[in-house]
């Protein structure tokens, strides 16, 4: 990074997956940048949940901390502009119920067992265009095929154009297709060490949305936004490094490849699944996508190169192996997701759990699942509420934060009128 630049832009992942921050002048950099407690409070509709843990509500709203090293300054997609992805403390302590903060958590428990957590993502989302009323539409793509490229499924140059961004960021992008619905694209990023990963995918849906924001066009990762096409989902691939650098998933004496770490590891996610849907899908609308049948993460079961398993083990061994989550959507919070999967994961190899046998159904029709997520956002946040073990793995506080904020986002959608009630009742009654 030898290019002069006049600011940097500090951001952090707050408990919505928002990239909360401030623009501040190179020159005054190393001081890093100061919020104010009560946005640990704040839902979508910028409303105020009262006593929220993380806000210190009855103490004035006090300033926290966004703090960084110097070194740690990234290329960003925005001229002659430094990015770094901060963590947050408050008198010089981790703030509890930040997501970084659970997902630095989580690989130091890893550490300890003297493991590294490596992790790559997918990433699933639709294009948006202006309808000419103030609103938004599926971008017209009459050409676009499942596994496209060019200007039939991308006719504005939107993925060119995040392609170079992301390499001016230095996001380390591996492929880039249009999906299975139109106009859907998934974004695949490089595998590496979780942290990095983490805020890579964190950086990639700020500079994807800016982007397209700049060609006119809205990148959406709901995971519904459309109900008459599939959904979106996040994918979180991990695996396991020892300490001279051997993928601790991969065991080549066993039959399938895979090692007892492993299995115990599925295991973990199988008996945590319930609870972890409270985390890695904490929308209303992430419940639209995950039913039976959708391929989506919904059952709670594994199998070997299987989509329609929530854990999938994708065919490779060796240095790839590894294990791939499907149960999240991209409204999901990047850190907090992957600080949730690896602790599920943990909690299985500590203790030893048996993910029986692999899903023998098509993923249509399943034989071997018997549970699936919750049904709504409310019956999640119950069981991850129910769950304590997976609660104080990730973190009590966090959980807290998240369940009260999320709660108020409940009651709100259940006291709104929908478009689809004036559809169905309008013209009747």
């Amino acid at each position: 990074m030898t290019e002069a630049f006049d600011r940097v832009r500090v951001l952090w992942p707050d408990h919505l997956g928002l990239a909360r921050g401030k623009y501040v002048p190179a020159s005054l950099a190393e001081r890093g940048a100061r919020h104010c407690t009560g946005t640990w409070s704040l839902g979508y509709d910028r409303g105020m949940t009262p006593r929220t843990v993380g806000s210190h509500w009855d103490e004035g709203l006090p300033d926290f901390e966004a703090i960084y090293e110097m070194t740690d300054l990234r290329p960003s997609w925005e001229p002659r502009t430094r990015v770094v992805v901060a963590d947050v403390v408050r008198h010089g302590l981790p703030v509890s119920v930040a997501p970084r903060s659970a997902l630095r958590k989580a690989i130091t428990e890893w550490r300890a067992l003297g493991f590294e957590p490596q992790v790559g993502m997918e990433f699933e989302a639709f294009v948006f265009e202006p309808d000419g009323q103030g609103g938004w539409r599926p971008l017209d793509t009459p050409g676009a095929f499942v596994y496209g490229t060019g200007p039939s499924v991308d006719p504005h140059g939107l993925v060119d154009q995040i392609w170079r961004a992301c390499d001016e960021a230095q996001i380390p992008i591996e492929s880039v297709n249009s999906e299975y619905d139109s106009p859907q694209f998934e974004f695949t990023l490089r595998y590496g060490d979780a942290m990095r990963a983490a805020d890579d995918g964190f950086l990639f849906k700020v500079l994807a949305r800016e982007v397209a924001h700049r060609l006119g066009l809205l990148v959406t990762f709901m995971g519904k936004p459309l109900s008459d096409r599939g959904g979106s989902g996040l994918h979180i691939n991990f695996s396991f490094s020892d300490v001279t650098g051997a993928n601790v998933i991969n065991d080549a004496a066993q039959p399938d490849g895979l090692s007892a770490l492993a299995k115990a590891s599925i295991g973990g996610l199988l008996e945590h699944h319930e609870a972890l849907a409270g985390l890695c899908a904490p929308t209303v609308n992430a419940y639209k996508r995950l039913r039976p049948a959708s391929l989506s993460g919904y059952w709670a079961n594994w199998g070997y190169d299987h989509r329609g398993a929530t854990i999938r083990v994708p065919g490779e061994r060796g240095p790839g192996a590894r294990l791939e989550h499907r149960l999240s959507d991209g409204a999901a919070v990047v850190h907090t997701a992957i600080a949730a999967v690896l602790q599920a994961s943990l909690l299985g190899v500590r203790h030893d759990l048996d993910p029986g046998g692999a899903e023998r159904g098509n993923g249509l029709d399943t034989i071997d699942a018997t549970r699936g997520v919750p049904a709504t956002l409310a019956a999640a946040l119950d069981a991850l509420e129910a769950d304590g073990e997976l609660v104080e793995a990730v973190g009590a506080d966090l959980v807290a934060q998240h369940v009260s904020v999320k709660r108020a986002e409940w009651e709100r959608y259940l006291a709104a009128t929908t478009d689809w009630e004036l559809r169905e009742y309008l013209p009747f009654l």
